[in-house]
């Protein structure tokens, strides 16, 4: 990776990150403000002062260390020398602390809400989709597979939810594993109900049933060289079918080739509303650590997408219902990686945020906003959480001593302290070696 690429990188990282954690500490300095609580510092980053300003009583600086961001108020921390003042934090009623605890997270799901709510109100996508939950692929020896379901079923039930869509399905999934489903489908006008356990798909560390949506298959990207290049394949192509079989899934077209056995397949294919028939000879390569036969294309889904604009009620409306179905699947895959049925290496660091970062903005702002809302919003529920020196461990505390009628003691709450540090470092390395392996572990979807 050359210099210009790192640093466009840092640059977006910069850009996501730095919204996002203006405002949360925004929200703590503005409720702080509002119970007239003394802030000494408000710094973008951590560490050593680089620059900045004195405004009244607040120095306004940037830190050497920008990932990150706090707020410090007089007497804010336990045995700090302004503990006595009347204007420290200490010094205010649990419930006025407690407000200004939770103010941070609050302002990041409040901004979380507002990025996508502008965005609809000026570009709105929805997908088309007049299959339904219909099935186009099904893997072979997958959880779908083995209790019966085939290709061309139609889920009209899940998990006691009728007539889900595939958002709904595909949300279930990825966070079922271990855990089972139940489906009911309908084959030539008969229902069936099974009971589908979704297992650890290892490259993706998400739940996986096996089975695939109906959908309309084009060709992605076409790689020089390789045999679908030869034969005139074009990016934008619609696939048609492969030796006779419809393709209406990614899969398709990689479980033919790899069945080939060298022999050539027979490919038919769309271009601008004309049919074409070729003859394709896969090549044996290794890819990804594996050896196979392919012919040198990846595949996309090519969707029916409606563009318009949503007033704003509905604006809100759908950004509201985005923000808590995503919001509620981290949970459930922050509780999936505690129940340890589901890898820790889902988490990710700044480098693979930067990379994601990155490839959003080459797509477009609405790309880069929609990811940037769901990073915020990942945010205000990571720090909710509670762990020490998080606000979600302040909420806590301060919960517990309301219940309590009195403080918990100096040095229980010094220890806290010193074990959230402890931790937060080690998530830091570990979600650093994440993304190293990440980057050195590439993965592509290619036949």
């Amino acid at each position: 990776m050359n210099i210009l690429s790192l640093l466009t990188q840092f640059w977006w990282l910069l850009v996501l990150i730095g919204v996002m954690i203006l405002v949360h500490e925004l929200g703590h300095f503005w409720a702080a403000r509002a119970f007239d609580v003394k802030v000494d510092i408000f710094s973008f980053g951590f560490g050593p002062r680089l620059f900045g300003f004195q405004r009244g009583e607040t120095d306004y600086r940037f830190s050497l260390f920008l990932f990150g961001g706090y707020v410090k108020m007089a007497g804010d921390q336990p045995g700090d020398e302004g503990a006595s003042d009347p204007r420290g934090f200490m010094a205010k009623p649990r419930w006025q602390r407690l407000i200004i605890a939770f103010a941070g997270p609050f302002m990041n799901i409040v901004l979380a809400v507002g990025v996508l709510t502008g965005l609809f109100m000026v570009k709105y996508e929805k997908i088309i989709d007049d299959q339904g939950a219909t099935i186009g692929h099904v893997m072979p020896d997958s959880p779908a597979a083995k209790v019966g379901i085939q290709a061309g079923d139609k889920i009209v039930r899940l998990n006691g939810t009728d007539n889900p869509s595939w958002e709904d399905i595909i949300t279930e999934e990825i966070q079922s594993v271990a855990r089972p489903l139940t489906v009911t489908y309908e084959r030539q006008g008969q229902r069936r109900s099974v009971s589908v356990t979704p297992t650890l798909d290892e490259r993706s560390g998400l739940g996986d049933a096996g089975w695939e949506g109906q959908n309309k298959i084009q060709v992605g990207a076409v790689t020089d060289g390789m045999p679908a290049a030869s034969v005139g394949l074009r990016k934008g192509d619609l696939l048609v079918s492969v030796n006779g079989v419809p393709i209406h899934s990614r899969f398709t077209l990689t479980e033919v080739i790899r069945k080939s056995d060298g022999k050539p397949v027979v490919l038919e294919y769309e271009r601008g509303g004309t049919m074409h028939t070729v003859s394709i000879n896969p090549v044996y390569k290794t890819l990804e650590g594996s050896t196979r036969w392919m012919i040198g294309v990846s595949s996309d889904v090519r969707w029916n997408i409606q563009k318009t604009k949503l007033s704003f009620p509905a604006a809100l409306s759908e950004s509201l219902r985005i923000n808590r179905r995503y919001g509620m699947l981290i949970v459930e895959l922050l509780k999936g990686i505690v129940e340890r049925r589901m890898p820790a290496k889902n988490l990710q660091g700044p480098v693979g945020i930067a990379q994601q970062a990155t490839q959003a903005a080459q797509e477009g702002p609405a790309t880069f906003l929609t990811l940037m809302s769901m990073v915020i919003l990942n945010l205000a529920i990571l720090n909710l959480l509670p762990i020490p020196i998080l606000d979600g461990a302040m909420i806590l505390t301060l919960l517990v001593e309301m219940i309590m009628g009195r403080d918990i003691s100096l040095s229980v709450k010094e220890a806290m302290l010193k074990v959230g540090f402890v931790f937060l470092m080690m998530l830091m390395v570990f979600v650093l070696y994440n993304d190293i392996v990440r980057r050195i572990t590439p993965g592509l979807f290619l036949n």
